[in-house]
């Protein structure tokens, strides 16, 4: 057993231990006190007190405070010596509500009288066993009884704790890793409108530029700048623009100009606005400020509030840390939750704005742009004196026929030139432009000079030449129109007026990104970037302290090893004691000593045979094993480092703290050190890795009526430690969020994370008892446990793994011991063969109590090993231990019940 676990640190339900013994190292009083402070569930009261048998009498005021607390119960362990022949008791320990087990001093060879004390008071301080044993005594005679003992014990190896523990830790906080990004798809509807930057559908409808203000109207007017553009294109492009004086009263790059003018008032509006707003709050006086500017604000809009926000990230936490993520990985998302919801202020999209409608985008709108038209100049040479020649085969006609079509393809070129759009009416602005006016005259006059030979030469009828000229001429024409056009579209592309339009749209919507989420959201963002960043501090900070806290448990008892043959040894012997048998009725168990494992014969056996040899007792401990030393742990001092030190009183308002207080000098008094005292001292039991390690005491072994099994730990072990830390973690951030609600910055992480340190100290102590086979019960007032199914396994006893999934020792061993028949051989019992005679020797008034921890019969193979036991059997709800408790009579002489006038003052 580890130091750690100490009876005056009972588990809720469990009895309150005391021990009166030592009466003068320390005051009686004062630990009746800390006994009655200790919190009991449901008002009642178990004491489980160590006693001398020959000072019964004389505690008798101390026994009468005890019981008369409430409905309280008390076992008195009386302890005599050899030479006792009667116990004297008062009526305040009579049954129903006390009774005394008379242990006589038994001390073994090699194992310490504390040695045989301490799994007995374990056993008993469970609070089914304990109201088992009392029901008992009620039943016998005086209610006093000698008890013989057959206990089985299933631990893990101290290499097995600490492993399962350091990697439990581990999967509670988790690596450091990178803050990452925050998406919408990731988080809750309630904070996904923060993040996704969209718009609240109540809010689709709203004008946010009314057309009286200030930025409507210059929206207005570069939206009117943009059609007058557009319907003068539309009036140029055609063959009216080119033949008709439709275009001369068209001023298309005054119209351009006119629409980048007003594009960049209307930007300089919106800016205004943006810089004059920029706060991180939305104020009445902001909203006045931009309604003067143009903009109007709507009500905070019904799809979002600051009161959803924390319970949207108390719901994002539990999920993230239901799925399985550690601490610092939850951290991490929030805190990339929280750098992506920080309002920053409207003047930040001021460089979104100026590269939507920067100074480059409006010189680009407003540039002058050259007009070209009529293609290629060799195209254009070949094709205009192609149709030249076919006017001039005209006979003798021709040779004026051919050379006018190049004079006419020539001028409506220059006629593209002169009407060209990017030029202003009165010439004011012009981008310049080329038609090819040149390459089609002489190319239409060499190829009507050319056609006229031809046509002379091969003497076509009149109308022949008729048709060619009509064919050449209304080529001519139509080119032109199509070049005209061509070259219109081409510049107007170029200019591209139209993507004003594409400007407007786009700062609209800036505008109304700003207007939701820098204006309206601003409040709700602050909130919600707030306090994403205090959770995320405090489970980075929860995380820190339970590594810290881990890492200062794990030293200071003293689990730091290296490989040696102990360690190893201790590891093979624990996975072949699984299938140890229990000893069988005729084993002789009293005539056992520990002689016979003298001479290395425990290491013979553990490393040459397949199977434990019928033997009541299991081998020493390993070495390094706080309980090897000194089974009780240090009683009478403790380090100022150790995390487990003494506890101060813990009451209702603190459900964090040890459930009892602990006396300075321990409820045992002083004992032997323990090899955690000397590691830290200093000095080290075999397998330690501290400084100055060296060779520890001997190891104690255990009473011959104690077997103990080690095992190396379940598959589900680690799985359960983990769930146990999350759900424990749970709780605190559970009576976070109201702080955070209120004010975000006012989340004190030091409080917590003491919280969390005595939640790993109080996971790390049930390790030790019990593996951990015993759920916390404060889980059952976590509000949001339903919504994590993945941690059910963990807050409902039902569900929790079984013992052997814990510790990887199968409990057939225990099965067998309590399914046997009862034969009193199989016990041992606590006195001398000189005391036998003060027994009662009536077989029928000896009462027996079996006792099975409940985690040994859960999981799948369960009930195969169980079915057929006993009715009688008690099932408990934590502890290591099981076994047979039978409880003998003394003869009705020996025990004498002293009146209160009598006793005397304790």
């Amino acid at each position: 057993m580890s130091a750690l676990v100490l009876p005056e640190r009972p588990l809720p339900g469990h009895a309150v231990c005391l021990d009166l013994r030592t009466a003068g190292a320390y005051d009686p009083d004062a630990v009746v006190r800390s006994a009655l402070d200790a919190p009991q569930p449901g008002g009642e009261r178990r004491f489980l007190v160590l006693d001398e048998a020959d000072r019964l009498v004389s505690h008798q005021l101390l026994y009468e405070r005890l019981s008369s607390y409430g409905p309280a119960r008390i076992v008195c362990l009386a302890v005599g010596v050899r030479g006792e022949r009667t116990v004297r008791r008062t009526l305040t320990l009579r049954p129903p509500a006390a009774g005394v087990l008379w242990v006589f001093d038994t001390t073994e060879d090699g194992v310490p009288a504390e040695a045989v004390l301490r799994p007995l008071v374990d056993v008993l301080s469970t609070p089914e066993v304990f109201d088992a044993v009392l029901r008992a005594l009620g039943e016998v005679v005086h209610g006093v009884a000698v008890p013989a003992v057959r206990v089985l014990e299933h631990d893990l190896t101290d290499e097995a704790r600490a492993r399962a523990w350091r990697q439990a830790v581990e999967g509670l906080t988790g690596p450091e890793v990178p803050a990452g990004t925050a998406s919408a798809e990731q988080v809750p509807p309630a904070l996904a409108l923060l993040l996704d930057e969209g718009m609240p559908r109540s809010l689709a409808d709203h004008r946010w530029l009314p057309a009286q203000g200030r930025a409507g109207l210059r929206l207005a007017g570069c939206d009117e700048a943009v059609q007058d553009a557009v319907d003068g294109y539309h009036r140029v492009r055609g063959a009216a623009g080119l033949l008709t004086g439709a275009g001369r009263t068209v001023d298309l790059p005054g119209d351009i100009e006119r629409v980048a003018g007003e594009l960049e008032r209307f930007r300089i509006a919106v800016a205004d606005a943006f810089a004059a707003a920029g706060g991180s709050r939305l104020t009445v006086e902001h909203r006045g400020v931009l309604r003067d500017r143009g903009i109007e604000l709507p009500e905070m809009p019904r799809e979002i509030s600051r009161a959803g926000i924390v319970p949207a990230l108390r719901d994002h936490t539990y999920e993230l840390i239901g799925k399985g993520l550690p601490l610092r990985s939850v951290a991490a998302r929030l805190a990339a939750l929280s750098a992506r919801t920080a309002p920053v202020g409207s003047a930040s999209r001021l460089a979104r704005l100026d590269a939507i409608c920067g100074p480059e985008r409006l010189r680009r709108l407003g540039g002058r742009y050259p007009f070209t038209a009529g293609g290629s100049r060799p195209v254009a040479f070949a094709v205009t004196g192609l149709l030249a020649l076919l006017a001039g085969v005209w006979p003798v006609l021709g040779w004026v026929l051919g050379p006018a079509v190049g004079v006419l393809a020539a001028g409506l070129a220059h006629l593209m030139l002169r009407r060209r759009p990017n030029r202003s009416p009165d010439g004011r602005i012009d981008g310049g432009g080329a038609t090819g006016a040149a390459p089609r005259l002489f190319g239409g006059v060499l190829g009507g000079l050319v056609g006229a030979g031809l046509g002379q030469f091969l003497g076509l009828p009149l109308w022949a030449g008729a048709v060619a000229l009509a064919v050449a001429l209304a080529a001519v024409v139509l080119l032109a129109l199509r070049d005209w056009s061509r070259a219109v579209d081409a510049w107007w592309a170029r200019a591209d007026p139209e993507d004003a339009w594409r400007i407007l749209r786009e700062v609209q919507s800036l505008v109304v990104t700003t207007a939701v989420h820098d204006w309206l959201f601003a409040e709700v963002r602050h909130h919600c970037s707030a306090g994403a960043g205090a959770v995320a501090r405090l489970l980075r900070g929860l995380a820190d302290t339970a590594d810290a806290h881990g890492r200062s448990a794990s030293h200071a008892n003293g689990y730091a090893y290296v490989p040696s043959a102990g360690s190893a040894g201790s590891a093979e012997g624990g996975s072949r004691r699984d299938s140890a048998r229990p000893p069988e009725p005729d084993s002789g168990t009293a005539a056992w000593s520990w002689e016979d494992w003298e001479g290395g014969a425990a290491d013979d056996i553990w490393s040459d045979m397949d199977e434990e040899p019928p033997s009541p007792v299991r081998s020493p401990a390993p070495n390094g094993s706080p309980y090897a030393s000194d089974p009780f742990g240090p009683s009478d001092a403790f380090d100022a480092s150790d995390p487990f030190g003494p506890p101060g009183p813990a009451g209702p308002s603190d459900p964090f703290g040890p459930p009892g207080p602990v006396d300075p000098s321990g409820p045992f008094g002083p004992s032997v050190p323990s090899d955690r005292d000397s590691a830290l001292s200093g000095g080290g039991g075999a397998g330690w890795a501290g400084p100055g390690a060296g060779p520890g005491p001997e190891p104690v072994p255990a009473p011959a009526w104690l077997e103990r099994r080690y095992g190396d730990g379940g598959p589900l072990l680690v799985d359960t430690l983990v769930g146990d830390l999350v759900a424990g973690t749970l709780l605190i951030l559970d009576r976070c969020w109201a702080g955070i609600e209120r004010d975000p910055g006012a989340v004190v992480p030091a409080v917590h994370e003491e919280r969390i340190a005595e939640l790993l100290g109080e996971t790390r102590v049930r390790l030790e008892r019990d593996v951990a086979a015993s759920p916390p019960p404060r889980y059952d007032g976590l509000r949001d446990q339903d919504a994590l199914s993945g941690l059910a396994a963990f807050t409902d006893r039902s569900d929790r793994p079984d013992a052997a999934r814990l510790t990887g020792v199968a409990p057939d061993a225990v099965a067998r011991l309590i399914l046997a028949e009862d034969d009193p051989a199989r016990t041992v019992a606590l006195c001398g063969p000189e005391h036998m005679r003060l027994l009662s020797h009536d077989p029928l008034a000896a009462r027996q109590v079996r006792f099975v921890p409940e985690a040994m019969r859960r999981g799948a193979a369960g009930d195969d090993i169980w079915r057929g036991i006993a009715e009688d059997v008690v099932w408990t709800g934590a502890g290591r231990h099981a076994g047979i408790l039978r409880l003998v009579p003394l003869r009705a002489d020996v025990v004498h019940t002293v009146r209160a006038e009598e006793a005397g003052e304790p």
